[in-house]
């Protein structure tokens, strides 16, 4: 039976309790731990989100003792004790490990059922078991200094950014959808029947209306939504920490979130964070680590023999040259003698990737070579390729041929994923990176046109506008992104405010004028009254705090998250809704052939 707290009032938390306390009657509350029946004494592990007090219960203590009995894990209780040296061993693995509360009153405020797992750290439980008791899961010490971090972290921003001029206002979430981006999540209106409003991917437009309305620095701690496949650092929806600025250009918006993140990272982690960050030009980075996020903790960094092989004997090779491409490697050091089976492993993965295959080639100890296509070159062709990738005797050289953007991707996925199994990688390390001069378009081959990278309203290097009417493949954007350990925590760029120039950029992504305004017109009128020229940049918070946590999934870091078809197991959102609810919204759901078998 539940008892009430009524009277009570909790004095501490479990780890407020110290050694400084011994002698002092505390009131604590929490859940029960672990029990540890000893006959004449009864321990309990308190727990509460501070961390863990030893609580004690003597046999001489006849009713408190009788209803320690009945204690089990996750039962919520309320106790008033005294504090005292622990008369055991220490337990150093606890910061209250030198101390316990002998207990002279008890209440149980609430009892439990057996959890479906242990409510433990390193508890081996299924993510899905987790996730549909997620409840239950948030309990464990790991969750909960994550979620601590988080909390921080956004207090922290907040405040920093406060001292910086920013003003901190709330953009609408039922918003009009717009093209250019991943897809929305529609929500029907009543009250207009047919029409939809969308959820925002981010506050983009809005945020753009309030530099024209004069609202200089502007943040916000944004919730946002895109209806795209997951992955383990992507969530349908997010938080991001958006933020614009007038009268600046991109040294300016560098510099103050170069600044934030080093005061960030020295509050909330005691990490000292060196500026100025590193920069590095999207081609640079590209050509060097095959990805626009490189992961600088470690080298292995891709090499282009283009020139060395153009006219080898090796088809695979000069055939990808031919063809526009190019023949790029990475040299994996001191693995020239990896196994076969590893090597064909190696060659499927870059298969998945999207290659057609993975040349090897490995440099014996004797300086002779092994390889799957030593035959079609050279003993000359092979040296001059082996001395371009700087090999040695014990090295294993692989090499992807194909489009640049294949060969990319290839061999930026091998080298981070060699790097993990050969534990070439810091992760002590907190490298932090500014990527610049994207482009401005890419090409899609699903829509036969080019697309902004970004969005439209992005500003092109002014030496690259021209190429807005004669060449989109040679424009490069004022757009930047912050990397960190390998991961886009945050992106950006100039915004275009001249209506002649955003006039040009609308054309070269095939919008008439008609359409341009019927999108986007409450954002162009605004301009013709007046637009300062403003920057902005948006972080994705919970990237941000799961590596700052040292999670390698963001789900480590957000209460309540989703599973990769969207849906939350715990709530079984999404779900059906009444038919009434879908007659008001005037909405008819048409089974589909698949669905009636």
């Amino acid at each position: 039976m539940a008892e009430s707290m009524q009277g009570l009032h909790r004095s501490h938390r479990c780890t407020e309790v110290s050694n400084k306390n011994i002698g002092e009657t505390v009131t604590v509350m929490g859940w029960v731990q672990k029990r540890r029946n000893l006959g004449s004494l009864i321990f309990i592990d308190l727990r509460d989100r501070s961390g863990l007090l030893q609580l004690v219960f003597d046999e001489n203590d006849g009713e408190v003792f009788e209803k320690a009995k009945l204690l089990r894990s996750e039962f919520v209780i309320a106790a008033v004790g005294k504090v005292r040296k622990r008369d055991g061993a220490i337990n150093e693995g606890m910061k209250t490990g030198d101390i316990e509360v002998t207990v002279d009153a008890l209440r149980i405020l609430s009892e439990s059922e057996t959890p479906p797992f242990p409510v433990e750290e390193d508890a081996n439980t299924r993510e899905e078991l987790r996730l549909k008791y997620r409840y239950l899961d948030l309990r464990k010490p790991h969750l909960q200094r994550n979620l601590k971090v988080r909390s921080d972290v956004t207090t922290f921003i907040r405040s920093f950014m406060s001292k910086e001029g920013f003003l901190e206002i709330e953009t609408p979430t039922l918003c009009k959808s717009t093209p250019e981006g991943a897809r929305d999540y529609l929500v029907p209106s009543r009250v207009h029947p047919g029409s939809f409003y969308a959820l925002p991917q981010s506050p983009q437009l809005f945020k753009q209306l309030l530099m024209c309305s004069g609202y200089d620095r502007y943040i916000q701690i944004a919730r946002c939504y895109r209806d795209e496949d997951l992955r383990a650092d992507r969530q349908p929806e997010f938080t991001q920490v958006d933020m614009e600025l007038s009268f600046v250009d991109i040294d300016d918006v560098i510099d103050v979130n170069e600044r934030l993140m080093q005061a960030l990272f020295k509050d909330v982690l005691d990490v000292d964070v060196q500026i100025p960050f590193p920069r590095m030009s999207w081609q640079e980075a590209m050509d060097r680590f095959g990805s626009d996020k490189p992961d600088t903790r470690f080298g292995m960094e891709l090499k282009d023999v283009t020139e060395v092989v153009k006219n080898c004997g090796f088809g695979v090779f000069t055939g990808a040259i031919e063809n526009g491409g190019s023949v790029r490697g990475i040299n994996v050091k001191g693995q020239g003698a990896m196994p076969r089976k590893k090597i064909d492993k190696l060659v499927e993965a870059a298969k998945g990737n999207g290659a057609k295959g993975l040349a090897y080639l490995c440099v014996n100890e004797d300086g002779t070579y092994k390889s799957s296509f030593a035959k079609f070159m050279t003993e000359e062709e092979l040296a001059n390729l082996v001395s371009a990738m700087e090999g040695e005797p014990g090295d294993l050289l692989l090499f992807a041929a194909d489009r640049n953007k294949i060969v990319w991707n290839v061999l930026g996925a091998l080298r981070l994923d060699l790097g993990e199994q050969l534990e070439l990688i810091d992760k002590t390390k907190f490298n932090f990176l500014w990527v610049v001069e994207f482009p401005q378009f890419e090409w899609s081959d699903e829509q036969e046109r080019f697309i902004a990278m970004h969005h439209p309203f992005t500003m092109p290097l002014e030496e690259d506008i021209p190429y807005l009417e004669t060449d989109l493949g040679k424009v490069r954007a004022k757009a930047y992104d912050i990397v960190l350990n390998g991961s886009e925590i945050g992106g950006g760029s100039v915004r275009i405010h001249q209506a002649d120039i955003q006039e040009k950029m609308f054309r070269a992504l095939g919008f008439s004028d008609e359409e341009a305004q019927e999108q986007f017109g409450f954002l162009l009128d605004a301009f013709k009254y007046g637009v300062p020229p403003h920057a902005g940049l948006a972080y994705g918070l919970d990237r941000l705090v799961m590596h700052m946590t040292g999670e390698d999934n963001i789900r480590e870091v957000i209460a309540f998250p989703k599973v990769k078809d969207a849906s939350c197991l715990m709530t079984e959102a999404p779900g059906r809704v009444d038919e009434k609810q879908l007659e008001e919204l005037s909405i008819d759901i048409i089974e589909t052939e698949e669905e009636a078998e």
